[in-house]
């Protein structure tokens, strides 16, 4: 039997180059091994080379797990090195998982398919999930669609999540749990708001309230229970009405199936107030309401729950004039209005506050007729009289021109200040414009029992009347007639017909004029006109000795009596 032949020199050294450059294709890859022996914590994987190599059991097992791992096992792993410094070959299981994990997530992501994974630590800003063998981030702001205080239930527990970014040159891979749940509860919205209807009677519950309503959850959908359709009556904040975790009943009023947005009401399932309040609330009629709100315009009155009506800022008092109605009524009062006007269709009352109660114009009307005499303190003086406060808190005023006898008004300005106490004439009150008008300088004549010259006086419109002049002002003259009963004014542009003689000055104190009576003043003072009397005079003229189908003046007739002067001279 022959012998093998033993091999040279040259054949081994040839056999050792193969083994050791077969070796090198290896390195960088991932292979199957198997496991050899369980050393402690250890395991001795065999892949084929010139020496085994240890991976530690941890490398085998899920976060938070215990390994696995029997000898004989077959495993993949990363070979790092063929061959370390003691001659062991250096193996990685975590780095043939990572491996392997980013070639299948990256697919994934391409495809935006869900991914399945593990929270199995909390790093700064957020949460590390385990993804199959690669570690990606959860932010904390994804982890659900709303905050979340206790993360402990989510350790530990698959789930699928949503990859959001991924670089494999720097080993980063973002995820996102919120897109999951998101995209499952819009599916979920979107079968449930196909299901409703407008004008559905539904319950949910309370989930949240703002200073605007309150958001109720009708079962996977959200809708909006707005602060004006929670109540018929005016509602200050939605708190007053339900509460966080309230059970309520309610209406979809409508639904914006493209933004996914519900309106909802409560009063809507109430009858309402406004059925029929024109025949319950007629205008003049006297109601009892509160007042709820107070704004610089007026006043909200509720007369019965859900009925309100507003007291505009002119309806609320008689005399106190331009102040804020915060300071005449106030919140929760209880008070007594008129109904002025009723808008069935629009929901409006229109109220009045001092129409309830007697007006102080027509009070003082009755209790003072004209000619009586008044006191009462100067409450203000102004560039053309006195104001002066009267009973019933109305004010009364002295025009300057009333304030003395043969003075100018501005110097009876001078003669009285605020806070002083006179008497004075009731001339004229005129309760619809709110005018009282007083005369201080009649109570000469009130307190010789002629209180009511001006009234008492012969003197008509149209009568012609010869006076005296008592005062030359800048605007006209006063004229003392009827016997030095009363006195008339002439205005400069009633002084004359011609222009240049309308001159005040040409008069002086003592001076008889003729004047037509053209009218009465507030007070019942004459007003007196020279000028309407001179065209008086002409118009008689004309009709006495001229034409009427001629239409002539009297400077026609005048002219032509010259033209025939003339002809007779030349004849």
């Amino acid at each position: 039997m022959a012998t093998a032949a033993q091999p040279t020199r040259d054949d081994f050294a040839s056999m050792l180059e193969e083994s050791l450059g077969g070796s090198e294709t290896f390195e960088g890859r991932v292979v199957t091994g198997t496991v050899t022996n369980i050393e402690n914590d250890m395991a001795i994987i065999d892949v084929g080379l010139k020496s085994e190599g240890r991976i530690a059991l941890r490398e085998f097992a899920a976060p938070g797990q215990k390994a696995d791992l029997s000898i004989g096992d077959e495993v993949e792993v990363y070979v790092d090195r063929v061959e370390n410094a003691h001659g062991e070959a250096m193996l990685s299981r975590d780095r043939a998982r990572r491996e392997a994990a980013w070639d299948r997530l990256e697919s994934e992501f391409d495809e935006t398919a869900r991914v399945e994974g593990t929270i199995f630590g909390r790093v700064k800003g957020g949460f590390t999930v385990d993804l199959g063998g690669a570690v990606a981030f959860l932010p904390g702001s994804q982890v659900d669609v709303r905050p979340v205080r206790d993360v402990g239930p989510l350790m530990g527990m698959p789930q699928p999540f949503q990859i959001l970014k991924m670089d494999r040159k720097r080993g980063n891979i973002v995820v996102s749990r919120r897109a999951i749940l998101e995209e499952t509860r819009m599916e979920q919205r979107s079968d449930l708001i196909q299901s409703l209807t407008e004008g559905q009677v539904v319950e949910g519950d309370v989930k949240n309230i703002t200073d605007y309503g309150a958001f109720v959850d009708l079962g996977g959908i959200d809708g909006l229970l707005h602060v004006t359709d929670m109540s018929y009556k005016r509602v200050g904040h939605p708190s007053e009405i339900v509460n966080i975790g309230d059970k309520v009943k309610v209406q979809i009023v409508r639904i914006n199936r493209e933004t996914q947005r519900i309106s909802l009401g409560m009063k809507q399932l109430e009858s309402d107030p406004w059925d029929g309040v024109a025949a319950k609330y007629q205008i003049d009629q006297k109601a009892t309401g509160r007042v709820t709100n107070i704004t610089d315009y007026g006043a909200f009155v509720e007369l019965e729950p859900g009925i309100e009506g507003l007291v505009h800022v002119s309806e609320m008092s008689w005399t106190k004039k331009n102040v804020h109605p915060g300071k005449i009524v106030s919140t929760s009062q209880e008070v007594d209005v008129i109904v002025i006007e009723v808008d069935e269709e629009k929901r409006r009352i229109s109220l009045g506050l001092k129409q309830a109660i007697s007006n102080p114009w027509e009070d003082f009307a009755a209790a003072h007729p004209v000619g009586s005499i008044v006191e009462g303190e100067v409450k203000n003086t102004t560039e053309f009289g006195l104001f002066v406060g009267l009973d019933g808190d109305v004010d009364g005023m002295v025009h300057m021109s009333d304030i003395a006898w043969g003075v100018s008004g501005e110097e009876a300005l001078d003669l009285h200040h605020k806070g002083e106490t006179v008497k004075a004439v009731v001339l004229d009150v005129d309760a619809d414009k709110e005018r009282i008008s007083l005369g201080i300088k009649q109570m000469d004549q009130a307190e010789e029992g002629a209180s009511s010259v001006a009234v008492a006086s012969s003197v008509k419109k149209g009568d012609t009347v010869t006076g005296e002049v008592v005062d030359v002002r800048d605007g006209g003259v006063e004229v003392s007639i009827d016997g030095g009963a009363t006195t008339g004014f002439i205005r400069r542009s009633d002084l004359s017909r011609d222009r240049d003689e309308q001159r005040p000055e040409r008069y002086q104190v003592g001076q008889k004029v003729d004047a037509l009576v053209t009218g009465f003043d507030r007070s019942k003072k004459p007003n007196l006109s020279i000028k309407a009397l001179q065209i008086t005079e002409e118009k008689e003229a004309v009709k006495q000795y001229g034409s009427s189908d001629s239409g002539a003046s009297l400077g026609d007739i005048l002219g032509e009596a010259l033209g025939k002067s003339k002809d007779d001279d030349k004849s």
